[in-house]
């Protein structure tokens, strides 16, 4: 998790050092190991380091090319012992990770981008055709910030420069608030106007003043896989989990993991102790942090991750956390925080902080991405929409009785459900868990609802199978969840995640349906492929509830407090929130009624984030900013960026 900054100045004048100082300043924090810099021609660049692996201790960045390219390399580069084996004796299997992807470039150019499988955030500057290239993976697990004018363009890993350097107040985003109000704004978009942030999968080109967004790799729907036999999948699932876990492993400290004792967390922590004891884990030692809350009924994990620990024979680091505490109004923080954000409890975030430093962690497995794609949510619609698309006639028959059977529904309203998946929103509408909160203002939700109902894109008859479509839409929101994620106050690490490998997700997206849920058992791949290497007790637990109790409680405990914070809002007044409605909203929470929990909580942090004297000084808060550029697509203007696009 190191951390880059630049400047590139167009005109050829040397970058202000006071301007340089002060960057240095805030990067140094997260770069705590080493620094170094380059500058020359108008372009400096700065570059601080935060070492997980042996290799990355022995390399200098930036890094200058023989072509004279300088390229700064943030990531984990996973697939580095294949593309060593492509330039035969040229690289060394011991050198760091920007030395193969500056080898990968000369060779290949920026189509190397497609073939660097990891966690990851580059720039490379390129002198002689005065270009930039800005590129990330292709989940976006790695942030990288660039703001682009007529005279200059800066880019950094975090966005606190972009904004604390730039000498002016930015308008808000009207496009990113209204994301963040409904699901997760859209990967490319930050609260600021002016400031973008580089697309998952995608490079930025920019020379002088003039930009291009190139998408420089995506899932094929043509590739298929089938097997005779469920063990050859099961197999195959283990295979390419474990190399995905090892893959995460690899670091000189101890690795921590987190563990709720959920399917997701236990399965990492199982397969990295199966990984260990074979000798192929590169860390010394993996442990465990788990989270629990003795006050809320239905969510004390413990029993199920002291199971865990038991088959370890080795205790974790436990935290207490209460859903209510994490839910207080807290309007006395006024430290600078870059972005509107839902995060733990301090005390929990400190605590963890403790627990790395006691153990010299540096790196956290999390198991996000588990549920969604390996078939959380037991549906059988994308499975009975392939059928339908593919006019497998007797198959979807005999699938809609044995789902009929299981979901205690008539076969007749399973098929309706496939159908209206392939009719546009007009007809089909928009499903209530997908709608945008009651309370927002009307002005403000007719004119960026789009942005409000990203996933409205309705599933196409032809083409990839349906099923493949919804992984792509799923991919999407985890994109955007990652987009919106901020680095620990407290603790720092790098977070790293199994179920979003790009081979993992290549083979859950080319297999069939059937494989990943089944009538009556959700996930059933992996609990069928991981039966004796995680404990049964926890591949056969129910699905775990998600906790809304704790801010209900507390919007009832702490309601003269809840009341007098609606009075006089910064959304209302900026006709973001239409204030009675959202009143209302809290006098249904406050008896326990019905509410939309996930944007009441949202709601909240953006209300105190604009609130903030810190973040004030840095907004311009007179209106919202609404600069969406119009984009030239095949003889047509759009203000909805395509897949490659020129002017930003």
């Amino acid at each position: 998790m190191s951390v880059q900054f630049g400047k590139w100045n167009f005109d050829g004048s040397p970058v202000a050092p006071e301007y340089f100082a002060r960057a240095q300043e805030l990067l140094r924090p997260l770069g705590p190991d080493c620094g170094s810099s380059y500058s020359k021609g108008g372009v400096s660049i700065l570059y601080r380091a935060f070492h997980t692996t042996k290799e990355s201790r022995g390399e200098a960045q930036p890094h200058v090319l023989r072509c004279g390219a300088v390229i700064t390399w943030d990531g984990r580069l996973d697939n580095r012992t294949e593309l060593v084996q492509q330039f035969g004796k040229t690289v060394a299997n011991d050198c760091p990770d920007v030395s193969i992807v500056a080898a990968a470039y000369e060779q290949w150019g920026t189509d190397c981008f497609a073939r660097l499988i990891g966690d990851w955030a580059l720039s490379i500057w390129e002198p002689h055709e005065r270009s930039l290239y800005l590129a990330k993976d292709f989940v976006g697990t790695r942030h990288l910030y660039y703001s682009l004018d007529r005279d200059q363009v800066i880019w950094s890993t975090i966005l606190d420069p972009l904004v604390v350097l730039a000498g002016k107040a930015f308008e808000l985003n009207g496009e990113y608030i209204a994301g963040w109000l409904s699901f997760f704004p859209a990967p490319h978009l930050t609260p600021y106007v002016g400031i973008r942030s580089v697309s998952p999968s995608s490079f930025v080109r920019i020379k002088e003043s003039s930009l291009t967004v190139s998408e420089y790799w995506d899932f094929d729907s043509n590739i298929r896989l089938f097997y005779q036999k469920d063990a050859d999948y099961e197999e195959h699932f283990r295979t390419v989990f474990a190399q995905s876990v090892r893959r995460r492993l690899r670091a000189d400290t101890p690795i921590l993991a987190e563990l709720s004792g959920g399917m997701d967390s236990s399965a990492i922590v199982c397969m990295g102790d199966t990984i260990a004891k074979c000798g192929a884990s590169d860390t010394p030692r993996l442990d465990t942090v788990s989270y629990f809350d003795d006050s809320e009924p239905n969510w004390d994990e413990r029993v199920y991750f002291t199971k865990i620990e038991e088959g370890r024979g080795r205790t974790g680091c436990h935290i207490r956390v209460s859903a209510q505490e994490s839910f207080r109004l807290n309007c006395e923080n006024n430290s600078f925080v870059v972005t509107p954000s839902v995060s733990r409890a301090p005390d929990a975030g400190k605590q963890l902080a403790a627990c790395m430093n006691s153990r010299g962690s540096r790196v956290v497995l999390s198991g996000i991405g588990g549920d969604e794609v390996l078939g959380g949510v037991p549906t059988p619609t994308p499975e009975l929409a392939d059928l339908l698309a593919q006019c497998r006639v007797r198959a979807l028959a005999h699938q809609l009785k044995a789902w009929a059977l299981s979901k205690r529904k008539p076969w007749f309203h399973l098929v309706f459900e496939a159908v209206r998946e392939f009719l546009p929103t007009s007809l089909a509408g928009i499903p209530e868990r997908s709608r945008p909160a009651p309370w927002l203002h009307p002005d403000f939700m007719n004119r960026y609802r789009p942005e409000m109902t990203p996933y409205r894109d309705r599933i196409k008859l032809f083409g990839a199978l349906p099923s493949f479509q919804e992984h792509l839409k799923t991919l999407d929101v985890l994109r955007r969840q990652l987009g919106c994620a901020v680095l620990e106050p407290y603790a720092l690490g790098e977070k790293r995640y199994p179920y979003l490998d790009r081979d993992l997700l290549q083979f859950l997206y080319a297999i069939p349906r059937e494989q990943l849920v089944r009538p009556g058992q959700r996930r059933s791949l992996m609990r069928r492929a991981l039966a004796g290497i995680v404990p049964d007790e926890i591949l056969q637990r129910r699905r775990k509830a998600f906790v809304v109790r704790g801010p209900l409680v507390q919007i009832a405990t702490d309601w003269p407090d809840f009341l007098e914070f609606s009075q006089h809002m910064q959304t209302s007044s900026l006709q973001m929130v239409d204030a009675p409605l959202f009143r209302d909203a809290l006098q249904r929470a406050r008896h326990g009624q019905d509410v939309a929990i996930i944007p009441l909580l949202r709601t909240f942090a953006m209300e105190q984030w604009l609130r903030n004297p810190n973040v004030r000084k840095y907004l311009n808060l007179d209106a919202i900013g609404d600069r969406r550029p119009v984009f030239r697509v095949s003889g047509r203007e759009s203000r909805r960026a395509p897949r490659v696009v020129n002017g930003d």
